[in-house]
Order: structure tokens, then sequence, then C-alpha cells
């Protein structure tokens, strides 16, 4: 049996790349999406009392990965990408039907020269990821209090973020560009998005990641993510 299915809009967001972006949602809450709807669904109605629900989930396509293909084993970064787990009990983007599922935060929906469009927060999405479908977040439903989270059931700990002299001066170049750069900046490398098998390392490698049109350089330095510069790409 064939399902065929039509992306309803696609998403800009911060994320340039894969990497760095946070493996959850609501983990960055500065980072703002804008999703902007299709020919066929870009109708103010679609989005009618949405303003009542504080969060929402987003069904998308995982664009980038899709065509490389599955495996009924994948590695989760959680277990150190040493252990295998089966992919439908991880949250891997290397699935069959390449469909993820994220909770992000309401902003506010717009409808300007014709063109509807819904801002959300918290995101986890590359940019120019097609979004499937929308539905509210209900608590009641949603929200279950006494669940097992497996290997995942607390939240990772975070390292301390720190800016260098010279990042800390071209960050207050573009603030008035970026108005949240420096908080989201700190959201996602307070993850450590570095690769698992990095993480034990000692070494004085420098990473890079892009947000927006900038890239974002560090080390980690005694434990610390310190923020070496931030340039333009």
């Amino acid at each position: 049996m064939t399902i065929n299915i039509q992306p309803i809009g696609k998403i800009s967001t911060p994320y340039k790349e894969k990497f760095a972006i946070p493996r959850q949602p609501g983990l960055a809450k500065s980072a703002e999406g804008k999703i902007t709807f299709f020919e066929g669904f870009n109708d103010p109605n679609y989005l009618r009392g949405i303003e009542q629900f504080s969060h929402l989930w987003l069904l998308f396509h995982f664009h980038q990965t899709a065509d490389k293909g599955h495996s009924p084993l994948v590695r989760p970064p959680r277990l150190g990408g040493n252990k295998k787990l089966g992919v439908f009990a991880t949250r891997s983007t290397f699935r069959p039907n390449g469909i993820g599922m994220s909770v992000v935060e309401f902003g506010s929906v717009s409808y300007q020269n014709n063109q509807l469009s819904l801002i959300v927060r918290g995101i986890d999405l590359l940019d120019g990821t097609p979004i499937l479908d929308i539905k509210p977040y209900v608590p009641y439903a949603d929200s279950i209090v006494q669940a097992s989270g497996g290997v995942a059931q607390h939240s990772p700990e975070l390292m301390e973020v720190t800016f260098s002299e010279q990042a800390s001066s071209q960050l207050n170049q573009f603030e008035s560009h970026y108005p949240k750069l420096a908080a989201l900046i700190q959201e996602v490398l307070s993850q450590d998005p570095r690769p698992a098998y990095h993480k034990d390392s000692h070494s004085d490698k420098t990473y890079g990641m892009s947000l927006y049109d900038l890239n974002i350089q560090w080390q980690v330095i005694n434990q610390q993510n310190v923020v070496l510069a931030i340039q333009l790409i």
C-alpha cells in the first residue's frame, strides 16, 4: 500500500545544518521558526482558534536524510554512540518514512500580502524542513506524569558556555539584527553538540556551527564551551 502525503508548508529556522541542532524540542527556547504555508493551505481559516493553545505538535519530514535509507538498529547519542537500539525505540532521523514530530511553543499568526505564516519557538528543525501537519498540544492527554522515558528518562546535563573577548565584541555587532543571538548560542552549546565519541577527548579541537548566516566557533576548555568567534559566512 502506498500513501501520498503533501506538505502543507515549510519552516525557516536559524539552523542551517544538522550539526548542533538540539536533539529534542524545547531545549533551545530562543530558537524561533516561521512556517510559511503552501498554495492550497494558504488560508487563515486553517489556523482559526489556534491561539488558544500554548503549544503545538509539528509533524515534519526529515528531508535531508530520507534518501539515505534506514536500518533496524541505530546508535543513539544518549548511549555514547556505541550501543544499538531498534530504530522504533529511538527518535533517530533515519526512519522508514522519515517522519519527525516536535512539540513547540505557539508564537503568533500572520497573514500579510496574501501569505499565511505561523511563528513557533523552541524548535529543533533544520531550515527548510517540510511541514506535514500541525496539531494542538493538549496537556491532559499529552502529558503523562508517570511515564517512563527509558534511556532518556532525564534531561541531559548542561555545560557552561562562556564568550571570549573577541566573541563578545562580535556578538555586540550582530545582536541588533538577531536580538536573542547570545541566548540561542548558549542554549545550543550547553547541550554539548559534539559527536558522542568526542566527549571524553581532551583535544584542543575547534568546532563550528551555523546559525542564521553566522559561523560560530568554539572550543571545550576546562569542561566549558568557550565561544571563540562569531563571523558572517
